[in-house]
Order: structure tokens, then sequence, then C-alpha cells
């Protein structure tokens, strides 16, 4: 069939869709409008647009639906269960 890995040049923004696209909305909905004043702020600003962006932000190409609401909601069946991480590791 002749197919073979693609090679990805860096600073190749028209070659890595993907990662511009996440990092054009990092920058639109958080770094433009923060000022962080020091590193612990920062982290804690970046950790909560994370968990935002992973589990609450509808994405489009996921038919508007967040990329791990199935996720948490396994997670807190487990817990409620008494199913711990231990008892799925068996």
């Amino acid at each position: 069939m002749g197919a073979k890995t693609a090679y990805i040049e860096k600073a190749s923004p028209w070659e890595n869709g993907y990662v511009e696209s996440f990092n054009g909305k990092l920058r639109d909905e958080l770094l433009n409008g923060e000022v962080f004043n020091t590193l612990w702020e920062a982290q804690v600003l970046i950790e909560e647009w994370r968990r935002h962006y992973n589990r609450v932000r509808p994405h489009s190409s996921l038919g508007y639906r967040p990329p791990a609401p199935e996720m948490v909601s396994l997670a807190r069946s487990q817990i409620s269960s008494g199913a711990g991480p231990a008892a799925m590791a068996h």
C-alpha cells in the first residue's frame, strides 16, 4: 500500500493542525485574558482551565460534547459502588 510514517517538521503549524488548534484556544481563552503574578497562580489557573477544557467545554469534533464526561461519570459510579482502582486491577 505504500503507507509510511509522516514526519512533521518543527515549527510547521500547517503540518500539525491539532496542536495548533489547541494552542490557539489556550491562548484565546486563557492566556490573553490573564496576568500571572506568580508561578503558583499560573499553575492553578492553567490546571483549572485544563479541567474545564477536558470535562465541561463542548468540542465540535465530538458532536459538541466534552471529551471526558464518560470517564468522570464512570469514576463516580465506581467510587459509589466501592469498586476503586484496586478492585478494577484484578
